[in-house]
């Protein structure tokens, strides 16, 4: 029986890139996103995969999405938003937007699909996408960073906490070329792509 991975936020960037590997490795991919985005359901059609449909933000929506789900063995928590400001031009609403996605979203979809992989006998995994901004931060993204970091923080602690049932890491990407980025290439960034490529 194959088992069953969902990733959240895989309509496009990194988290489409997992589901296109974890389908072709012979998982049966659950695919996810906050709405019925045409990015999601071309990937649904190109993998002939399931998917399911609510904002990671609100604990009602994940409930009531993953409310007839009865097995996922792994969890890959992808979904997040980056908002590049300086700290002054950071406004308590972009605060709470990056929150709410990249941290309080992941506890929301963790706390319920552990649930789920509690009742089932095979070892559950939940592997979530930090950042390496997380590890050190930089200018303009101090509202991201320090929220990838907490999730770093919080994956240690869950990976003590929910051992041995469940096994809890987290990834730390550098720069990736995606839709999320798109907008924050720096002329740094740039020069270097052009040294290296």
């Amino acid at each position: 029986m194959k088992k069953v991975i969902l990733i959240t936020g895989s309509s496009r960037g990194i988290g489409a890139a997992i589901a296109r590997l974890a389908k072709e490795k012979g998982y049966e991919v659950l695919l996810h996103g906050r709405t019925h985005s045409s990015h999601l359901m071309k990937l649904a059609k190109e993998l002939d995969s399931k998917y399911l449909i609510f904002d990671i933000s609100n604990e009602d929506e994940v409930r009531q999405a993953l409310f007839e789900t009865t097995e996922i063995n792994i969890l890959v928590n992808s979904a997040g938003v980056n908002i590049s400001k300086t700290f002054n031009d950071l406004t308590d609403t972009d605060w709470r937007n990056v929150y709410d996605i990249n941290l309080f979203g992941l506890v929301n979809v963790t706390r319920h699909v552990v649930s789920i992989m509690k009742r089932s006998k095979s070892t559950g995994k939940i592997i979530n996408v930090a950042s390496i901004k997380g590890l050190y931060a930089s200018v303009g993204r101090v509202a991201y960073a320090s929220s990838k970091a907490a999730v770093i923080n919080l994956t240690t602690g869950l990976a003590k906490e929910l051992a041995p049932d469940i096994l809890v890491n987290a990834v730390a990407p550098g720069f990736t070329n995606t839709e999320m980025t798109d907008k924050t290439w720096s002329d740094r960034i740039k020069n270097q792509l052009i040294i290296f490529c």
